[in-house]
């Protein structure tokens, strides 16, 4: 069966649609005929994404906070939740003051865990009703040890986890629940760490090494396995973890 990555009629959320790789999902999915609601932190890169994309509508929230899946299930019937992955970023464990251990394992789990079952639960009614599907957004190191990246990892970890166990939860409503697993990526999140560009190029550089194809993936590369592992048509996948990463995990 050819998939027909056919979103017309379909309503999908993205979340962390501001740059990178929810960017990029949000005009895939606008583009492949869905209605696309893309929510973020940051209003005015929210309406970048959207700039001459009509089917895409912004949303300035952040999952962490409030009621805000709530107020994004109000906006919109949502058919899926892709959500994005950040690069894997951190100090090793034993340089790590006992405050930024308890503040990154907080951070990262709230964005890992608890956001996206905040926002799977309300959209619940909705993806029942539409035989929808949920698709997360983990990372090569959701699987595959990385120095000082260990809250990150151990969180996508978790995610993975999530996956595979809502895969069963959901299977009986039709729902169906995969997630992506990106290597190097690609994105803004290097700069937004405020590193200095000469250390952001050497990064860049150290993982396009590591990388057997040898660079770095684009957003847009990420973009299109997200449209076909959420395609419609895609009825039998369900609890899968499929990693785009240029062979990165094989070695």
């Amino acid at each position: 069966m050819e998939l027909s990555t056919d979103f017309t009629g379909r309503v999908v959320i993205v979340n962390g649609a501001g740059s990178g790789i929810g960017r990029a999902a949000a005009r895939a999915f606008a583009r492949a005929g869905a209605g696309v609601l893309a929510v973020g932190r940051r209003q005015a890169a929210l309406a970048e994404t959207a700039a001459g994309h009509p089917a895409i509508v912004t949303h300035p929230a952040d999952l962490r906070r409030g009621r805000s899946p709530h107020d994004r299930r109000r906006r919109c019937q949502p058919v899926g939740t892709p959500r994005r992955s950040g690069e894997q970023r951190g100090r090793a464990q034993g340089d790590a003051s006992r405050r930024d251990h308890r503040r990154r394992h907080r951070r990262a789990g709230r964005l890992a865990r608890h956001a996206p079952s905040l926002l799977a639960r309300a959209a619940l009614p909705h993806l029942r009703r539409t035989k929808g599907s949920i698709l997360n957004v983990s990372s090569t190191y959701g699987h595959r040890p990385a120095p000082g990246a260990a809250h990150d990892a151990a969180t996508k970890a978790a995610l993975e986890h999530l996956t595979r166990s809502w895969a069963l939860e959901l299977a009986a409503d039709g729902i169906r629940v995969n997630a992506i697993a990106p290597g190097p990526t690609e994105s803004e999140a290097l700069a937004a760490a405020g590193l200095p560009p000469a250390v952001i190029e050497r990064s860049k550089e150290d993982e396009a090494a590591r990388v057997p194809l040898g660079r770095r993936g684009s957003p847009d590369e990420i973009a299109t396995w997200m449209l076909r592992l959420a395609d419609p048509s895609a009825t039998w996948l369900t609890g899968q973890v499929l990693t785009v990463d240029g062979g990165l995990e094989l070695v």
